[in-house]
């Protein structure tokens, strides 16, 4: 079983395209699919989002539908063999686990579109997107870069963020990304490799 984690700085950065494009990319391995989504309604300074829990601290939804256009229709229309979109209260990630692992050791192989997930399990790969042309972090992807495997970067600049070691991205595979795919054919050369050792 492979595990991959797609994170990102921010939202609508290409995670879901990267994600979607892996699965079209390797059919053969037969991916279930999975968006955390951590919801913060209530929350002081909170943005909206389209995640409402109902009073619940957990959601889960099984996609069966590859026409609407969300991101976890998306992924079934890649050629992912389950797509799942798993809303979180955003304190209750850890009450979460189980039933995210559940999930997880009941697949073949295993895609997340998460940066937070990374307290909670260690991926084979963890890709996250950076774009040198926004300047602000979403606090999990700043906490986990150091885990990273790998950085997409959607243009080719030299990034520079404040409060980010120029030496820790230096050190770690860079990759330039470009539409539609958001990723590159030497990303994906790459992800087999890593792959391919499992």
């Amino acid at each position: 079983m492979a595990i991959i984690v797609i994170g990102g700085q921010s939202r609508n950065i290409g995670k879901t395209s990267v994600v979607s494009g892996l699965i079209s990319a390797m059919p053969e391995r037969r991916w279930t699919a999975i968006k955390i989504t951590q919801c913060k309604h209530g929350s002081v300074g909170a943005e909206f989002c389209d995640c409402e829990l109902a009073g619940r601290n957990l959601a889960v939804d099984e996609e069966r539908d590859t026409s609407t256009g969300t991101d976890s229709s998306r992924y079934l229309a890649a050629g992912a063999v389950r797509s799942l979109w798993i809303r979180v209260h955003a304190a209750c990630l850890a009450e979460a686990m189980p039933r995210i692992r559940a999930e997880i050791d009941s697949s073949a192989n295993v895609i997340l579109e998460s940066n937070s997930v990374l307290g909670y399990l260690k991926p084979d790969l963890y890709a996250t997107i950076l774009d040198p042309g926004l300047p602000d972090f979403k606090p999990s992807a700043l906490r986990y870069l150091n885990q990273a495997d790998a950085i997409l970067i959607p243009a080719v600049a030299q990034p520079a963020w404040s409060g980010v070691s120029e030496d820790l991205i230096q050190r770690i595979h860079r990759f330039w990304m470009e539409p539609p795919n958001f990723y590159s054919a030497e990303f994906l050369s790459f992800v087999e490799h890593r792959l391919d050792g499992l």
